[in-house]
């Protein structure tokens, strides 16, 4: 908004304050001033402050509500004009003529004045000077005077031809009402379009005239011109939110729209109305005006909103007091004057150190808390005028279970060689797993965004892909995110998982190694190594994904669970039709965790048992058989286990064969047993006896063949 400097100073005396004070007190008390114009208006330069109010002041989008404020933030008067010296007799026999409107209807306030003798239409020079000192080019008619009121008081008036209207009506006594348009009924505006209104508009008919689309556009018929003689002005307070939503319905903005938009009160209505008859009557003495109607709701009461002193030294704290060099608070004195400086009426208990605040309808958009009042005060005294002090902390915040697990599992990944990546959580109609439950928005930003994501895998997969279309590397990354799930029903349900993908061609360790792509058990060793720093027990359960439409490998996944059969999630290959569409090697591994499982089992997990290092020498023995290959690796641990004796700490997979050599629906596999005692070196023929021991346990048990 465009302020200039003289047309302040006609409503408040600022002539001794400096520009660069003035500046400085409007931006600390919320006003920041974008831009200084220097703009010549006849030959004069002029001063022109562009300035920014938030969205919920719209009182100060005026002169004289900038003008107010500016008041208040300097302590000034604001000063009495000569044409409001009659006003209070007038308003009070506009009052007393005031009927009710009907509640609801999003039109608190309708006036209606007829204006007669109105033969004069130009407009005096002093207002076309005030209108190109704001970047208004003036049109000397009266648009000019509708113009002039809107910036000076913020109040956007209509102006109709009501011979006009008459004439439309055939009659002469006019009955002006606000009702809701009908379904599919036609309004040509006055800029000759053609409107189809539903019931959801407001239109203010005279008799059975639509004559206007409430807040927004005249009808053709009822505009003015230079040949009017009786003219009809209407005031009125719509509500913002419909008055935005018949804009947006009808694709149509307007000035007095967008300024209704940003909400009126009718607190000044009938002061700025009187101001616009006063200046038309400047070149037309003998004009006439008579009220037509008035219609308005009754006033909500005011808010009453309780200030402790209390807590404004909390909030604000100590500020610094330049004559004794010492820090205080602000006298309570100080806090009932900034009060009287906003003209907010309020009431004072010293014994209790309390305000009871009523708060003027201009202010019912920002104040409504305790902490608004506060911020009133402190924009007064001078943000820059209190101490900076850091709070004093009486308790310290410890890491919840959340924060740890996730801390913990970084680390892990981090270790591994995986990078954190961070996704959007929406994706496109892409995404190929869950495509039947997959979760719209109902008013998605773009179509690229429509969708909730219900698997945290695919993104990992596009990243991957667009990485390597760039001719860098492989990513090999896991991330923390929000999934989503529902059915027909919508039974939605919101969980966390971690997810990841890695694999390709291995790194290098000399430069002659040739080079070689990660396999299904180097892929499957990783997440175990991951599970075993995270000290977490878990089995394996292959899963055929076969006649599933999914990005899994259909022989080569598997469900991973803990111990008490709580399903941790899965990891497999990627489906090579898949990794074929998206431009990515069949060697790569994914996996999908349910987060809320892992940190549920590390809050279970008792605290670990440490035990002394055996000082002691290890004894390695490597065990060689063949077993059906239906027969699981934890099936087989799980027996050794439990007749290897205390002297067996480890058991390591290090082959598995099938071939020519091997009997069909057999494998043959190589362990890696490793023995050591706390207490004494082993000697080989208790490993021998060990050993011949789990030999016989395994031909009983599995009916397994022992290989020499």
């Amino acid at each position: 908004m465009q302020v200039p400097l003289e047309w302040i100073k006609e409503v408040i005396g600022i002539e001794n304050i400096e520009l660069e004070e003035l500046i400085e007190r409007l931006t600390l008390g919320g006003f920041e001033v974008e831009e200084i114009l220097e703009i010549e208006v006849n030959n004069t330069k002029q001063i022109v402050l562009d300035i920014s109010a938030t969205a919920n002041r719209s009182d100060s989008l005026s002169i004289q509500g900038i003008s107010s404020e500016i008041a208040s933030l300097l302590d000034k008067p604001i000063k009495q004009l000569k044409y409001t010296q009659k006003i209070d007799d007038w308003k009070q026999k506009i009052i007393t003529q005031k009927e009710s409107i009907i509640a609801d209807l999003g039109c608190s306030t309708f006036l209606a004045f007829e204006i007669k003798n109105i033969d004069d239409f130009t407009v005096p020079r002093w207002i076309q000077e005030k209108l190109m000192s704001v970047g208004v080019s003036p049109t000397n008619n009266l648009s000019d005077f509708q113009t002039y009121i809107l910036l000076e008081t913020g109040y956007p008036f209509a102006f109709y031809d009501l011979e006009k209207i008459r004439q439309k009506t055939n009659i002469s006594k006019l009955v002006f009402s606000i009702e809701n348009a009908t379904t599919n009924q036609e309004f040509v505006a006055s800029n000759s379009d053609i409107y189809k209104l539903n019931d959801s508009n407001l239109i203010i008919k005279a008799n059975n005239f639509p004559f206007s689309i409430a807040g927004i556009i005249e009808h053709e018929e009822s505009i003015y011109s230079e040949n009017t003689k009786t003219l009809l002005i209407e005031g009125s307070i719509f509500n913002a939110a419909k008055i935005r939503q018949q804009s947006r319905n009808l694709g149509l903005r307007t000035d007095r729209s967008a300024r209704y938009e940003k909400s009126l009160k009718q607190t000044y209505l009938l002061d700025s109305l009187y101001r616009l008859i006063f200046l038309l009557r400047v070149k037309n003495p003998n004009l006439r005006c008579k009220l037509c109607t008035f219609l308005q709701e009754k006033e909500e009461a005011l808010k009453i909103i309780k200030l402790n002193y209390s807590t404004i030294q909390e909030i604000l704290g100590p500020i610094y007091e330049t004559t004794t060099d010492q820090s205080k608070f602000i006298p309570p004195k100080k806090v009932s004057e900034y009060l009287q400086r906003l003209n907010f009426e309020f009431s004072y208990q010293n014994s209790e150190l309390t305000w009871d605040v009523q708060v003027p309808h201009l202010r019912n958009d920002d104040i409504t808390r305790e902490i608004d009042l506060i911020e009133e005060v402190g924009r007064l005294h001078g943000f820059n005028n209190f101490l900076t002090t850091l709070p004093k902390i009486t308790k310290i915040g410890t890491e919840d279970l959340s924060y740890k697990t996730r801390a913990k599992m970084t680390s892990c990944f981090l270790n591994l060689g995986l990078n954190e990546l961070i996704h959007y959580s929406l994706v496109g109609e892409d995404q190929p797993k869950n495509k039947v439950n997959q979760i719209h928005l109902i008013n998605p930003l773009l179509a690229d965004y429509k969708n909730l994501r219900t698997s945290l895998v695919p993104t990992l997969i596009e990243t991957v892909a667009e990485n390597l279309k760039q001719s860098n590397r492989i990513i090999e990354g896991f991330e923390y995110g929000h999934v989503f799930s529902g059915d027909i029903l919508d039974n939605f349900k919101e969980v966390e998982h971690v997810a990841g993908i890695f694999g390709g061609t291995k790194e290098k360790l000399s430069w002659s190694e040739p080079n070689q792509t990660i396999t299904w058990f180097e892929a499957k060793g990783k997440i175990e190594q991951l599970f075993k720093q995270l000290n977490m027990d878990v089995y394996w359960k292959i899963e055929s994904l076969a006649s599933k439409n999914n990005i899994f490998h259909p022989y080569r996944t598997a469900e991973i669970y803990l111990l008490n059969g709580r399903n941790l999630g899965k990891f497999g290959q990627i489906h090579p039709a898949y990794a074929n569409i998206n431009g990515l090697p069949s060697e790569i591994y994914l996996f999908e965790f349910r987060l809320q499982h892992i940190q549920n089992h590390l809050q279970e997990e008792k605290l670990p048992i440490f035990q002394e290092y055996s000082l002691y020498p290890k004894v390695i023995k490597d065990l060689s058989f063949i077993v059906p290959k239906d027969k699981t690796f934890m099936e087989l641990k799980n027996v050794i286990s439990l007749n290897g004796t205390k002297f067996l700490s480890e058991i390591n997979l290090l082959d598995e064969y099938r071939g020519p050599s091997i009997p069909k629906d057999c494998t043959s596999l190589c362990l890696q047993l490793i023995f050591q005692s706390n207490e004494k070196t082993l000697e080989n023929k208790e490993i021998e006896r060990i050993i011949n021991n789990l030999q016989a346990v395994l031909k009983s048990e599995f009916n397994a063949i022992i290989r020499e």
